[in-house]
């Protein structure tokens, strides 16, 4: 199984991955975690230029191909090794991210970015990408002084990709679910085991 963690910046989607990791090593699963972009040398350097060299000119499609680049590699070297291996994989955003943050928000076709990132992972998704969600402004004041690329590009932005992430959700609820991240980081682990428990039961059926 393969789930992918997602949302604006600031919902704790790193905090609930790592969770929900620990909790199915407990319930006797072999877990793989990987971040997007990352994980590989490969998909470290890239995710180097584009979210930290802010002095770098990457213009919105290049950014978008970057990703594309470190994702292919992700897939390729960590992923589908795992999925071979019949391991549950978690990753810290996926192909859904593009779609919405250079799509959605940034102007991009989003049909366009969904075909291009078929082609980049060979048609590898997620079973499902769990979305976090939560007010725009508790968002952004979890963010840390020093912002990077993406977190720099201020409210009205993340406004339209916390648009575009409820927009793909009710496009294709089966693939995308929304998840409250309002309130303790506990009580919104359960809210992602309770889906996270419905998947794996439909994984096995």
């Amino acid at each position: 199984m393969f789930l992918s963690f997602d949302g604006i910046d600031g919902v704790g989607k790193s905090t609930q991955l790592q969770l929900t990791a620990g909790w199915l090593e407990g319930l006797g699963y072999e877990v793989t975690c990987c971040r997007d972009p990352g994980s590989t040398p490969l998909g470290e350097s890239i995710r180097e230029i584009i979210l930290n060299d802010k002095q770098l000119p990457v213009s919105l499609r290049s950014e978008m191909l970057l990703y594309m680049t470190a994702r292919a590699q992700l897939v390729a070297e960590i992923i589908q090794p795992a999925m071979e291996l019949g391991q549950v994989i978690l990753s810290d955003r996926f192909l859904l991210s593009n779609v919405v943050y250079q799509g959605h928000a940034g102007g991009l076709d989003p049909a366009e970015i969904w075909e291009t990132g078929l082609v980049a992972t060979g048609g590898v998704l997620p079973d499902l990408s769990i979305v976090l969600n939560m007010d725009l402004p508790e968002a952004m004041a979890r963010l840390g002084e020093e912002k990077d690329r993406m977190e720099s590009r201020g409210e009205e932005f993340f406004g339209r990709v916390q648009a575009g992430f409820l927009h793909e959700a009710e496009r294709d609820p089966e693939s995308v679910q929304v998840v409250d991240a309002a309130g303790s980081q506990q009580e919104v682990q359960l809210r992602v085991q309770e889906i996270v428990q419905q998947q794996l039961q439909a994984s096995t059926m």
